[in-house]
C-alpha cells in the first residue's frame, strides 16, 4: 500500500513538471510535441482550444482502446497520469517565465518533459497518447521505450511544420531529442556502474586482488574457447566508474596481455550496491 502511494506521488509531480513544460516553454515560444500532447497543441495554434480539456479528451479514448494491452496497475497509474496532467495544464496555463531564448526555452522544456514523463514510466505509468503505443511496442517488440516514444512522436511533430515553421520545428526536434535522453536516464537508472569482464590464465591473482585492494566482489564464470577447446575462467565485476582506473592498474600489473571487456550498467541491485526492493 505504501508502495503504491508513493508512485502515485511521483506520477502526480511527473504531470506537474510534464504540464509546467507546455505552459512555461512549448507554447510561448512556439514550439510542437509529440504524440496526442503535440495534437493538442496544433490545435491551441489553430483554434485556441484549451490544451488541458482537448488532452484530456484525446487521451481518454486512447485509454479506452489500449487498456486491454496493459496490466491493470499500468492502467490505472495512465489515468491518474491523465487527469493529473490535464489538471496541471488547466492550472499552469497563466504560469509565465521571463525569457525570449528560443533554443534555452526549447532546452528547458526538452529536460523537463524528460524528467517528468521518466517519472511517470520510472513509477509505473504511462503519459497515454503515443506513450500507451510505446508501451506495448515495448512488450510486444522490444523496442527502447524511449526511441518508441520518440518516433511516434516524431509524426506528430512534423505535421505540425504547416503551422509552427521550420524554425519551431528545428527547436522542436532538438527539444525532443533531450527529452529522450532525459528520459531514458530517468528510466534506466539514476547511478551508471561498469560490468568488467576479464579472461586471464591469471585469474585467481587478479580475483585476489580485486577483492583485498578494491573489496569488490568477483564471480568466476567457466567457459571455453570455441577453436581451442580449452578450459577457460572468466572473471565478472562490477564496480563504479571511478574505479576504472584502478582495475585496469590492477589487470595490467598481473597480466598484461589479460582480454578486458568493459561495458555500461544503469542499474545493480544486490549486496554491496542498492537493495532490491519489493
Amino acid at each position: 500500500m505504501k508502495k503504491s502511494l508513493t508512485e502515485l506521488l511521483y506520477i502526480v509531480v511527473g504531470s506537474f513538471l510534464f504540464a509546467l513544460s507546455i505552459n512555461l516553454f512549448v507554447l510561448p515560444s512556439n514550439l510542437g510535441e509529440g504524440g496526442v500532447t503535440g495534437t493538442t497543441v496544433i490545435l491551441y495554434y489553430i483554434f485556441h482550444w484549451s490544451p488541458g480539456i482537448t488532452s484530456f479528451i484525446l487521451n481518454g479514448i486512447l485509454i479506452l482502446v489500449g487498456y486491454k494491452f496493459l496490466d491493470k496497475t499500468t492502467t490505472l497509474y495512465t489515468i491518474v497520469a491523465t487527469i493529473f496532467i490535464s489538471v496541471f495544464l488547466e492550472l499552469t496555463k497563466s504560469w509565465t517565465v521571463d525569457s525570449n531564448e528560443l533554443i534555452l526555452n526549447s532546452l528547458a522544456g526538452g529536460v523537463l518533459t524528460g524528467v517528468g514523463i521518466g517519472i511517470i514510466f520510472r513509477a509505473g505509468g504511462t503519459s497515454a497518447g503515443s506513450a500507451i503505443l510505446a508501451k506495448l511496442t515495448n512488450k510486444y517488440l522490444n523496442w527502447n521505450v524511449s526511441y518508441s516514444l520518440l518516433f511516434f512522436d516524431a509524426i506528430v511533430v512534423f505535421a505540425s511544420w504547416f503551422i509552427i515553421g521550420t524554425e519551431g520545428l528545428i527547436l522542436t526536434i532538438l527539444m525532443l531529442y533531450v527529452a529522450t535522453k532525459v528520459m531514458n536516464f530517468i528510466i534506466e537508472g539514476m547511478s551508471s556502474k561498469r560490468a568488467v569482464t576479464v579472461i586471464s590464465n591469471n585469474y585467481s591473482e587478479i580475483a585476489e586482488k580485486v577483492n583485498n585492494e578494491m573489496d569488490r566482489g568477483v564471480t568466476v564464470l567457466t567457459g571455453y574457447g570455441y577453436y581451442t577447446k580449452k578450459k577457460k575462467d572468466i572473471l565478472f565485476i562490477i564496480i563504479s566508474k571511478q574505479e576504472i582506473t584502478q582495475l585496469r592498474k590492477i589487470i595490467k600489473e598481473v597480466d598484461s596481455g589479460a582480454f578486458i571487456t568493459v561495458q555500461d550498467v544503469r542499474d545493480v541491485f544486490g549486496e554491496g550496491f542498492v537493495t532490491l526492493s519489493d
